[in-house]
């Protein structure tokens, strides 16, 4: 039961997102190419900061090398969701390219389903004991949200990332900044990996879209070697 509203907030989180593409689906876009922007300027920034105080002044932030660790893996948690969304994820087309479109068609689905199998199991595992899984028994093995409960649960901090002093003092804060915010994009990331793949299934059942990656390796080959045999 207790995995059961981070679950539900995650749905609603989705369903929102859905909605508001329906909406406006441009608006949706720039928020999410705004958030990619905001993540890679902030690591580039600290970065940056870091090596200036460290050989310029001698000196430097604590807490920066994890912030940055941390900044970049919701920049990769979030960023493959969109990548999905826009088909940039690399992938090798040159086998499947060569079958009949049937054929085709049907690998295609077959791999976007696969990435929504995949995005859903790291989510959380729980459901496949329905199909004669390993049943769940402890939130290790529960998967993202699972473990993001987890640590929401016993309030653990972070090894270097502190909150101001003044922020602990206004808000009563722990010193160290729990691990559950930083996990926070953890659950999110997956869940919207999820919503994705599984809007990329509907697109290549309903003959809009033909792959949930951009690989146009048969083509490249194809367009380097055309004056082969001529020669």
């Amino acid at each position: 039961m207790e995995l059961f509203w981070p679950s539900v907030l995650l749905v609603v989180l989705i369903v929102v997102l859905f909605l508001a593409e329906r909406w406006n689906a441009d608006a949706v876009d720039r928020i999410e190419e705004n958030i990619i922007a905001i993540l890679l300027a902030a690591i580039t920034i600290i970065s940056f900061s870091q090596v200036v105080a460290r050989y310029g002044f001698h000196t430097g932030w604590s807490g920066a090398l994890e912030l940055t660790r941390i900044l970049f893996a919701w920049l990769i948690l979030f960023g493959m969701s969109y990548g999905v969304k826009k088909g940039m994820h690399l992938g090798v087309d040159a086998l499947i390219r060569t079958f009949p479109k049937p054929l085709f068609h049907a690998a295609a689905f077959f791999g976007a389903v696969c990435c929504l199998l995949y995005a859903l199991m790291l989510l959380h595992a729980g459901w496949l004991a329905f199909f004669g899984g390993k049943e769940v028994t402890s939130y290790r093995q529960a998967g993202a949200l699972g473990y993001w409960t987890l640590m929401f649960n016993t309030g653990i901090g972070l090894d270097d990332l502190r909150y101001p002093v003044w922020v602990q003092e206004s808000f009563g804060l722990q010193e160290r900044v729990q691990r559950w915010v930083a996990y926070l994009m953890l659950p999110i990331g997956l869940g919207l990996l999820a919503f994705r793949s599984l809007q990329a299934i509907v697109a290549i059942a309903r003959g809009e879209r033909e792959l949930i990656i951009a690989g146009h390796e048969a083509e490249d080959l194809v367009a380097e070697n055309k004056d082969l045999l001529k020669d």
